[in-house]
């Protein structure tokens, strides 16, 4: 029993090293991706991913997918994407939902989007609430519900952290005559 004990002991002190570890390579890799030094973060980052670190599997997604210090590679970049939606990360979730809208990386299924979109506007993601909110007014990947749709804009465009953004593109895009910003900017103020 006393031997089990120890096992089990240096089993959980190994799982907290490994766990601590993959934190620490994700703080240095983040440190050099937001002074965008990207070549010397993608191997901090990767490691950390590898080990499951969701915010490195995340990040290392951006950085294929916008090519930053590694060749940009959209597959590569859904890959990353999954691993970290698939523990709940928001940012991944929606990445994953616009990769779904557009087609790239991964095969266009606006269902899906619409499935990724969810999770991540739910978690409070202004971006995703909005693409929701755009997903019910059109119909898209979802059944049209104006409700809905309005529920989802209101949230986007009241969104502590991307609100102003978001309310600044719908007016911009409004004015240059674009007909759904206007339908949704209708919407918005009703």
């Amino acid at each position: 029993m006393k031997h089990l004990f120890v096992i089990l002991f240096a089993l959980t002190a190994c799982v907290s090293v490994s766990a601590q570890s993959a934190e620490k390579l994700y703080q240095v890799g983040k440190k050099l991706y937001d002074a965008k030094n990207y070549t010397a973060a993608v191997p901090k980052l990767k490691a950390a991913a590898e080990k499951g670190h969701k915010k490195a599997q995340y990040r290392l997604g951006r950085c294929y997918d916008k090519g930053y210090g590694v060749a940009e590679n959209d597959a590569q970049a859904v890959q990353w994407y999954q691993k970290s939606a698939a523990q709940g990360h928001a940012k991944a979730q929606y990445q994953l939902g616009k990769a779904y809208k557009d087609g790239e990386g991964i095969g266009k299924d606006r269902v899906k989007a619409v499935s990724y979109f969810t999770k991540a506007a739910k978690q409070g993601n202004g971006d995703a609430q909005y693409q929701l909110g755009k997903a019910y007014m059109k119909g898209k990947g979802v059944t049209a519900d104006e409700k809905m749709a309005k529920t989802w804009l209101k949230r986007a465009v009241k969104n502590e952290k991307d609100g102003r953004k978001i309310m600044e593109k719908i007016r911009k895009e409004a004015a240059e005559g674009d007909e759904d910003a206007k339908k949704m900017l209708g919407l918005i103020q009703e």
